[in-house]
C-alpha cells in the first residue's frame, strides 16, 4: 500500500475531531470552581460553518467570522485556559474538473487561528515561514507549539512548530507515508498516531519531536487508525479495518495495546464498528472516520453495527476518486443500522446505549465534561444527521438542532468547563 492510497485523509473534519477529543479531554482534568461554570456547550459544524448549543437545547447560534475569501471553518483544539481554541478555514476548492483529489486538494490556500471566547477576537497564526499553502493542525502540543500537516506536490510532511509558524522542525520525513489522527498523552510527553505508507496503516508513538518511536502495531493487510489515550495514560485504543476486503474503509474492529506495543488485544470481531460514516442522499451528503473515545473512568465508547447492516452509499473502488467520496448512492440496498456501545477494555464486554425500531445510524459519540451525559449524531438511512445527546447510560435521548437550515450538524464535541 502507498500513501497514495490513504483516501481516507480526511485532513481536516477526522484529524480535528480526534484533536479536540484530546484537547477537550485535557481541559477537563483541570480543577474548576463549580460555581464560576457555564452550562455544558457543544460545538458542532454545519454547512461549513461552526455551531454552538447548550446541552439543554438553548442558546443556538452560528460562529459568523469577518475574514474574506474564506469559504468553510472547523474547529480544532482547545488550550489549557479552555478559553481560547484553533480554527481552520479553507478558501473555495482550486481544483480541476475530473481530477483525481490526490492531485488538487492541497492547492486550496488554508489559514489557522486562534479564537478567544471571552472577546470573540480572531488572530491567525502559523503564518510565519510558511511553508505551504496548505496546512492543518494536528495536535496542539502545548499553549506554545502545535504539530501541523504541511501538503506539497512532493506529499506530506508533519511540522512541530510554534504557533506563530516560526522554527518548524521536521516531525516526519517525506516518502515515510503520511501520519494523522494524533493524540497527546496525559502527561504530555508522548504523541501517539497512526501512519499511512507503504507498509500499510500503522500506530506509532514517540516523543514531541517525532522521535524515540516504538510501533505500536502494524501489519500489511490491516489498516490501523486513529489512536486514542486512555485518560490513565497506560493504554492505546485504536480500530482495524480489514481494507482488503473493505476498501471503502466502512467497518472495523476495536483494538488497545500498550504504549510500547505489548498485550496488543482485539476487543470485538467481523469488523463490527463503523469506520467509515456516511450519511444524506445526492443533493446533502456527508462523511467522515468516526474514531472510539475513552470515557473518563476508563471504557470506551463506539458505534457498533446491528448484524448485516449495509450503508446506503457504495464505494466504487475501480473509478478514479475525484471528490474524496467515491460512492453510489443506493438506498434500496442499505439495511440495518448502528447502535452506540460502552465497551470495558479489559474484557471486551459491550453494554449497549442507544436504540431505536426501525434502526438508525447513531455515531460520532463523545462524552460531556463532567461523564453524565453523551453528544452523538444520529441519522436515518438517506437522512442527514441531527445533534443529539443522552444521558451516560443512553437513557433520555433528545435532538438539539438538526443543523443550519436542517441540513445537518456533524462532528459534536463539548467544551470545556473553564470557558
Amino acid at each position: 500500500m502507498s500513501a497514495r492510497f490513504s483516501r481516507r485523509r480526511f485532513l481536516t473534519t477526522a484529524m480535528l475531531a480526534s484533536m479536540a477529543f484530546a484537547e477537550a479531554r485535557n481541559a477537563r482534568g483541570q480543577e474548576t470552581d463549580s460555581a464560576n461554570l457555564s452550562p455544558d456547550r457543544i460545538l458542532f459544524t454545519s454547512q461549513g460553518k461552526t455551531g454552538l448549543i447548550n446541552a439543554d437545547g438553548t442558546g443556538l447560534r452560528y460562529f459568523e467570522f469577518d475574514v474574506p475569501g474564506q469559504a468553510t471553518w472547523q474547529p480544532g483544539g482547545f488550550f489549557s485556559d479552555g478559553r481560547r481554541m484553533l480554527f481552520l478555514s479553507m478558501e473555495p476548492r482550486r481544483d480541476g474538473p475530473g481530477r483525481p483529489f490526490d492531485e488538487y486538494y492541497h492547492k486550496t490556500p488554508t489559514h489557522l487561528w486562534v479564537y478567544e471566547f471571552e472577546s470573540g477576537s480572531l488572530t491567525e497564526v502559523a503564518n510565519h515561514e510558511r511553508i505551504a499553502v496548505f496546512y492543518t493542525p494536528q495536535l496542539l502540543l502545548n499553549d506554545e507549539r502545535l504539530l501541523v500537516q504541511v501538503v506539497r506536490d512532493e506529499g506530506a510532511q508533519v511540522f512541530n512548530m510554534k504557533l506563530d509558524g516560526s522554527d518548524a522542525r521536521e516531525f516526519t520525513r517525506l516518502g515515510e507515508g503520511v501520519p494523522y489522527g494524533f493524540d497527546l498523552s496525559p502527561d504530555g510527553r508522548r504523541v501517539a498516531c497512526h501512519l499511512a505508507g507503504p507498509s500499510g496503516y500503522q500506530i506509532w508513538t514517540s516523543d514531541t519531536e517525532g522521535g524515540n518511536r516504538i510501533l505500536v502495531a502494524g501489519h500489511p493487510n490491516h489498516l490501523y487508525f486513529c489512536p486514542q489515550w486512555s485518560p490513565d495514560g497506560q493504554w492505546l485504543a485504536f480500530q482495524d479495518c480489514l481494507y482488503r476486503q473493505d476498501p471503502g474503509h466502512d467497518w472495523s474492529d476495536l483494538c488497545v495495546a500498550r504504549p510500547d506495543g505489548s498485550e496488543l488485544r482485539t476487543l470485538t470481531e467481523g469488523q463490527s464498528l463503523w469506520f467509515g460514516a456516511t450519511y444524506g442522499n445526492p443533493d446533502n451528503r456527508g462523511g467522515g472516520s468516526n474514531v472510539p473515545v475513552w470515557t473518563r473512568d476508563g471504557a470506551v465508547l463506539c458505534s457498533c453495527r446491528l448484524p448485516g447492516s449495509k450503508v446506503a452509499w457504495e464505494y466504487q473502488p475501480n473509478r478514479p476518486d475525484i471528490d474524496h467520496f467515491n460512492r453510489e448512492y443506493k438506498p434500496d440496498l442499505a439495511r440495518g443500522g448502528t447502535e452506540l456501545c460502552r465497551i470495558d477494555p479489559e474484557n471486551g464486554t459491550a453494554t449497549r446505549l442507544t436504540r431505536s425500531d426501525p434502526p438508525v445510524w447513531d455515531f460520532r459519540q463523545c462524552e460531556s465534561p463532567d461523564g453524565a451525559q453523551i453528544a452523538f449524531c444520529r441519522a436515518r438511512t438517506g437522512g442527514v444527521p441531527g445533534l443529539w445527546v443522552a444521558q451516560a447510560d443512553g437513557n433520555s435521548p433528545r435532538l438539539l438542532t438538526n443543523g443550519l437550515d436542517d441540513r445537518g450538524a456533524d462532528h459534536p464535541q463539548w467544551l470545556p468547563r473553564k470557558i
